[in-house]
């Protein structure tokens, strides 16, 4: 599991697209037969992709959490983006197809994958957060989630949301995680922008043609820079960061968050003129 720290806005003003890159920007989550996983310092978060291939995965209890077991203090959502598979929890197996979400609560002990297929592997995507009390593992389908339209055909970010693990929901201790997808001819998402400082943030762009690519904005709305982003590449959101992206090509992406709350709306609009 590798670490990234915290970076101070004004420090990031000072940021080439190099180091930019190595501290917002995550690549090689979804490996073939791995286990990937980032741990952020924002707000204690973890998150990464398992793709089991011939053989199953178990999560790991990496040693930087000093806990009995990976769960022991803290939370999993993970989500679906590929064929079928199954996750194990303690014993018991939850069959997850395409666009399905799982939440794991806290002092489970025991997590796997498997593939049914592993030719076509399954690509379960991890967020994790600290909890403080135990929610019951719960499966959503994405019939189940919470769908919300936002944007218009006309200012190029019509969009829906897909909402699994969030105060309306999947019930958790502060993990909020879903997936949005941009309709034909969209490009822009989450703009115009906004911050969030009770929250952070991480997008994961997935089903992005491999020869295409999202600019992805961030900074302060009055200091901004771009990181050009590919298929199943990450990007982690400071609170004090807006987090929109333009693409070369239809895609989705995972947001997941943690923080002092769960509301959707508690959101600081960064009102275009301001935006620079």
């Amino acid at each position: 599991m590798q670490t990234r720290y915290g970076v101070h806005f004004d420090h990031f003003k000072t940021y080439t697209t190099d180091q930019t890159r190595e501290e917002f920007l995550v690549t090689g989550l979804l490996r073939a037969g791995e286990i990937n996983l980032v741990y952020s310092h924002y707000d204690r978060f973890i998150f990464g992709g398992a793709v089991p291939t011939t053989q199953p995965l178990a999560l790991p209890n990496d040693e930087a959490l000093r806990a009995a077991c990976f769960l022991e203090r803290r939370e999993l959502g993970i989500l679906n983006l590929g064929a079928a598979g199954t996750v194990g929890v303690d014993g018991t197996d939850y069959h997850l197809e395409r666009f399905d979400c799982l939440y794991v609560g806290r002092g489970s002990r025991e997590v796997t994958f498997r593939s049914a297929h592993p030719g076509t592997p399954a690509r379960f995507y991890l967020n994790s957060a600290p909890a403080h009390c135990p929610y019951p593992t719960t499966k959503f389908t994405q019939a189940q989630a919470n769908r919300v339209e936002l944007g218009s055909q006309e200012t190029a970010n019509e969009r829906v949301l897909y909402q699994y693990i969030h105060e309306n929901g999947i019930k958790s201790c502060q993990l909020v995680m879903g997936f949005t997808e941009l309709l034909p001819g969209n490009v822009w998402n989450t703009f115009p922008p906004h911050t969030h400082e009770r929250r952070m943030e991480v997008y994961l762009y997935f089903d992005l043609p491999e020869d295409q690519l999202v600019m992805h904005f961030m900074g302060q709305p009055t200091e901004t820079r771009h990181l050009a982003v590919r298929n199943e590449e990450a990007v982690i959101s400071p609170p004090w960061s807006i987090h929109s992206g333009a693409g070369t090509s239809a895609y989705r992406f995972v947001w997941g968050m943690a923080g002092e709350n769960q509301a959707f709306t508690d959101m600081d609009a960064a009102p275009l003129a301001s935006v620079r």
